[in-house]
Formats: structure tokens, C-alpha cells, sequence
């Protein structure tokens, strides 16, 4: 019975020193795991940096938009400091950049939309009066209509206020002539006067281009919105063309053709306008017809002055 007693003391003593061990290795463990995701970094972003938590091992900054809180830990012990974050005060030169792409992305230029205008064309020497030769082809200003559907649009942004603006849209040109005649392709593909031999209620030349502007947009904060600039290049391909005559009292006739019309265009356009709401023109460097081929062997330049609503807000 002394012997069993003694090896179950000696057994029992074992058993405590190899639990010890077991338990200090274990502590150890946990202290180098806690020790290891101490010095981890957590980082919390909601939206486009619209909320930004920082943990590290000393510091948390918490950032709300363009303001924040950074708390930093005292050597002093279980203290902490507080220093505020301001706009002027940027955590990173990262958060800087990013914040110079969201003002660029968020430049919005002024093309998209619907526009309403008159339409004419000028001889090479800037003149509205046309040649006695040609005096058929004469408009009247006031029914000269033309409307445009800019139905696409790419904001390209410099800066939150400046910027490329470029898209597509669709030019409604309509040419009213003044007098009872209208025209059409003649020998050689000369435009020369069509003589209706009656009494017209209204006569005019229709055109549709597709049109692709290249424009620098400076919008200037005006208030509670912008006063807006815009000027450049302006191209356009012909898509339909034809002529129109309504006799008084009588029928409609209509005929499609290409009329010798120029099938590319280029010019220059410029705009101004508050808010969505603008003033443009347009002005076209090439002849409305084939040189050559136009009326009387005349070149004649098309133009475009009107007002718009842009879609773009």
C-alpha cells in the first residue's frame, strides 16, 4: 500500500508540471498572435471614400467627406489625443489624387439636349443679299427654321469647371425661299431655278446632317449654378435632303435627291448660357453645295443662330 501511495503522489506531481507547461505555451501562443494583429492595419471605406475608417496599432482616423478625426494614442500610457482633419490636411497623397479625379468626373459640359433656331447662308463675301442672278434663291428669314436633337454627349474633365465636351446630334435645316419657285439639279449637276408655274403657298429646301461637335466648355459659378462658355469644331455628314412645294389650293409635292449638296461639312460653333439654358451659332466654312455646282456657280455658306435646353443636369 506505501508503494501504490507513492506512485500515485509521484504520477499526480507529473501531471501538474506537464499541465503547466502546456498552459504556459498556450499563453505564449495567444500573446504572439495577439502581438501579431496588433500591429495589422484596418481600413473601412464606404462609397468613394464618402466614409474612411483607419485603425493601426496607435492611431484611428476616421474621415466623413472632407473632414474628419484623427485619435492618437499618448505615450503617457491609457491616453489619448485628438487632432482634427481638415480638407487643407490630406491623410495621403493618394487622397489627393482621388480627389482631383472626382472634380474632374464630375465636370459636365452643355451639348445634350434639344435646340431651336433660324438658318441662312451668306455669298463668300458675307452677304445676306444675293446676286441678282440668283435672287431666286432668296429666303425668307423668319419661317427659316432649323432644330437640332443632340442626343449624346462625352464630358471630358480638365478640372471641375473646364473640360472637352463632345457627342452626337441630329441638324433639321429647313431653307424657305421667298419667292413662288423652288430648284433643282440641272445639266452637269448645276442647281438652277424649278419654275412651279403656279401660285405657291410655301416652297423650301430640307436637309438632315449628323452632327459631332468638338468643344472647351469653362463654366463660371454664378450663385447656385454657372454661367457657361463653349466654343470649337463642328463636323456633320448629310443623312436625307429634299424639296418641298404646297400649292395654294392644290397639292403637296415632295422630291428627294442629293441636289449636289456637300455630303461633309465642317465649321465652327460657339454657345453661352446660364444653367441649362443656352444661346449658339453656328457657321459653316464649307458651301452648302458642291463648289461649282451651286447656283449660278456661287458658293453660298450656311449659318445657324438659335437657343437650347440641355439635358446634362
Amino acid at each position: 500500500m506505501k508503494k501504490i501511495g507513492i506512485i500515485i503522489l509521484l504520477s499526480a506531481i507529473i501531471m501538474n508540471g506537464f499541465s503547466q507547461k502546456v498552459s504556459a505555451e498556450t499563453q505564449n501562443e495567444k500573446k504572439q498572435e495577439s502581438s501579431v494583429h496588433t500591429i495589422e492595419t484596418t481600413k473601412v471605406i464606404v462609397g468613394k471614400d464618402l466614409i474612411k475608417i483607419e485603425e493601426g496599432d496607435s492611431s484611428i482616423n476616421v474621415r466623413v467627406g472632407n473632414r474628419g478625426l484623427n485619435i492618437l494614442e499618448s505615450l503617457e500610457g491609457n491616453k489619448y489625443r485628438f487632432e482634427k482633419y481638415s480638407k487643407k490636411n490630406d491623410w495621403d497623397q493618394d487622397d489627393k489624387e482621388n480627389d482631383h479625379v472626382r472634380r474632374r468626373n464630375r465636370f459636365k459640359g452643355h451639348w445634350a439636349g434639344v435646340e431651336l433656331g433660324f438658318n441662312n447662308f451668306m455669298t463668300s463675301d458675307n452677304s445676306l443679299i444675293m446676286p441678282s442672278d440668283i435672287e431666286y434663291m432668296t429666303l425668307h428669314s423668319s419661317s427659316s427654321i432649323n432644330f437640332n436633337l443632340n442626343f449624346s454627349q462625352l464630358s471630358l474633365g480638365i478640372t471641375r469647371h473646364i473640360g472637352f465636351v463632345t457627342g452626337l446630334g441630329l441638324n433639321w435645316n429647313n431653307y424657305k425661299f421667298d419667292g413662288d419657285n423652288n430648284i433643282h439639279k440641272g445639266t452637269n449637276g448645276i442647281i438652277e431655278i424649278l419654275d412651279p408655274a403656279a401660285p405657291l403657298e410655301k416652297s423650301k429646301l430640307a436637309t438632315i446632317y449628323l452632327n459631332l461637335p468638338f468643344l472647351l466648355e469653362i463654366q463660371i459659378p454664378v450663385d447656385n449654378n454657372h454661367l457657361n462658355i463653349a466654343a470649337g469644331p463642328i463636323g456633320g455628314v448629310k443623312v436625307s435632303s429634299h424639296t418641298k412645294m404646297v400649292y395654294q389650293n392644290g397639292p403637296t409635292t415632295k422630291s428627294f435627291g442629293d441636289f449636289s449638296l456637300n455630303m461633309l461639312r465642317y465649321g465652327a460653333t460657339a454657345r453661352v448660357g446660364y444653367g441649362n439654358f443656352q444661346l449658339y451659332g453656328t457657321y459653316y466654312k464649307v458651301p452648302l453645295f458642291q463648289t461649282g455646282k451651286g447656283p449660278g456657280g456661287y458658293d453660298l455658306y450656311p449659318f445657324e443662330i438659335g437657343m437650347s435646353f440641355t439635358f446634362n443636369n
